[in-house]
């Protein structure tokens, strides 16, 4: 080979070797590997999953079948965590983490949904549906009529709920994204939940279930409890953590007045000596304990009792206002006079819960409390479903139900410790943090959505490791496929109404086939879920936030 050939060749060599180089895909960083992750999860989930910006809980890969809490059609959206709202905050999350502008572009679709589900009053129902009104009220009709241990869906109202913390869940996403940029094409929505919250507190400080009021479901010969004064599922509590937020964020004086008064009706709602204790909910005339569904007695409940002494000490520590605390110790003692006898606990099948309870100074209890007598009150139900069957409550631990509990759990001794604890924090530092007592605007939190912390089940450390086996465990869409454990039955319509006394559904989650109720799955099929996107996310985050 002559000099000059090895010459053209090996600059030929030098040559490819060059463009090689110069065209060869660098390597991703960690950080750029997760943040392309997260952004193919996203994408399929906003153009895949959602219907125009909304979402319900699960799907079937090919969205055939979807539920929210109960089976949906595919133009319904759920409000209820983790539904549509839960998605726009983790959307929010995402941006603040990235400073990606598609996802503040995404959180402007998921609340362009909220928008069109919003209701005239300006606040929402736990579902609405793009396919309009007559769609949803059909729906009613059918799925939600079925539902038998879901009796909140056996009747359309037409008016908003705070049940389950849809309404504040919505609006404070639309608070977020509003102070976000102050894009002015948000602040109407705003306002008028706002002013729904406003226009629906009582004067005495509380909220309904639902508003605008209604009366004109009496269940079961009791009247509609949805006008009664609620706790249950927090609803007092968020509703004044959204007051709070907008006071903080927005400078809006006005509302510093309503929140003072909802939150001094806490100590007002507690029942005197000797069952101190508090109510899920209240008639609005006299605020004495009042009932709900069926399977929600009049009665004083143990597990809210413990979560209101904790909430008075959280008012007092932003307040620094002593009369949050007058209460607290009747209720703990109170609480200790609720222990189950052996006899109960053994007749109630609780002998492996007493053991396992938190700690050694927890122990069994029952939830519900007669308010006059004090004497537990345990639920039960006969038939096979909502046509022939009913509920009803005594004084017999056996045979409760598996779907809502009878039984729970209490622990005065942390209680009481806590108690003191906050009584040796000095005022002055209490002031120092107060909400109230300092001027000035208030950032919003970064990061509102917890992941699985907030659904009681722990998460794996954000490392690199455990975010890439995240990644791995997508497709190539960038889907999660997750086990569902939880399937219902097809709406069938059914034509036999004769009461029924069997005992054979007592304890399960549902009833016979026309029963709509979702329940466990003996073997899980494969879903798109809403929840383990948010999870996934949320994980994503945390890793890229510790970097």
């Amino acid at each position: 080979m002559s000099v000059s050939t090895i010459k053209s060749v090996a600059s030929l060599l030098l040559a490819t070797l060059v463009f090689s180089t110069a065209t060869a895909k660098p390597k991703q960083t960690p950080d750029e590997e997760v943040r392309q992750a997260m952004r193919l999860a996203t994408e399929f989930m906003m153009e895949k999953v959602s219907y125009n910006g909304g979402f319900v809980w699960h799907y079937l890969p090919d969205f055939s079948r979807q539920w929210g809490e109960m089976e949906a059609k595919r133009t319904m959206v759920w409000i209820q965590p983790p539904g549509t709202p839960s998605v726009g905050h983790l959307l929010l999350d995402a941006y603040h983490c990235t400073g990606d502008e598609y996802y503040y572009d995404q959180a402007k679709r998921v609340a362009n949904a909220l928008i069109w589900g919003q209701l005239p009053c300006g606040g929402w129902n736990y579902v609405f549906d793009f396919a309009g009104e007559n769609s949803l009220k059909e729906w009613y009709s059918t799925v939600g009529k079925a539902g038998w241990r879901l009796e909140e869906f056996q009747h359309y109202y037409g008016n908003a709920t705070f049940d389950d913390g849809g309404t504040m869940e919505a609006a404070t996403f639309l608070l977020r994204l509003y102070v976000e940029k102050n894009d002015p094409i948000y602040r109407p929505a705003l306002e008028k939940v706002i002013n729904f919250v406003l226009e629906s507190q009582y004067p005495i400080g509380g909220w309904p279930q639902r508003y605008p009021l209604r009366y004109d479901h009496p269940f079961h010969g009791k009247p509609d409890y949805t006008s009664f004064i609620t706790l249950n599922d927090d609803v007092i509590p968020l509703v004044i953590e959204f007051l709070t937020q907008c006071y903080q964020a927005l400078g809006m004086q006005n509302l510093k007045e309503p929140i003072m008064r909802a939150m001094y009706l806490i100590p007002t709602l507690q029942q005197g000596a000797p069952y101190a204790g508090w109510a899920d909910q209240y008639t609005v005339e006299d605020l004495k304990p009042a009932h709900a569904r069926s399977y929600e007695p009049r009665a004083i409940n143990t597990s809210t009792t413990t979560a209101m002494v904790y909430l008075l000490m959280d008012y007092y520590k932003r307040t620094a206002d002593s009369r949050f605390l007058i209460g607290i110790p009747a209720a703990i003692e109170y609480l200790e006079t609720l222990p189950l006898s052996e006899e109960l606990i053994e007749r109630g099948g609780l002998q492996a819960r007493r053991r396992t309870a938190p700690n050694s100074d927890s122990f069994v209890a029952a939830r519900f409390i007669h308010p006059e007598t004090g004497e537990p009150q345990f639920v039960h139900r006969e038939g096979t479903n909502v046509y022939n069957g009913r509920y009803f409550y005594d004084n017999n631990p056996e045979g409760t139900l598996a779907h809502y509990g009878s039984f729970t759990t209490a622990n005065p001794k942390a209680l009481r410790e806590a108690y003191e604890a906050v009584k040796k924090i000095p005022k002055e530092e209490l002031a120092k943090d107060s909400p109230f007592l300092n001027n000035g605007l208030v950032p919003l939190k970064k990061y509102y959505t917890r992941g699985r912390a907030s659904w009681g089940v722990p998460a794996a450390a954000p490392t690199l490791e455990n975010v890439r086996k995240l990644i791995e465990a997508m497709d190539e869409e960038g889907c999660w496929l997750t086990p569902m454990r939880q399937t219902s039955n097809p709406y069938k319509p059914c034509t036999d109404a004769t009461p029924n006394t069997s005992r054979e559904y007592t304890s399960t989650n549902v009833g016979d086939e026309f029963d709509t109720s979702p329940y466990s799955a003996d073997e899980a099929v494969d879903c798109i879920s809403v929840r383990t996107y948010i999870d996934n996310m949320m994980q994503m985050i945390k890793y890229l936030d510790r970097q």
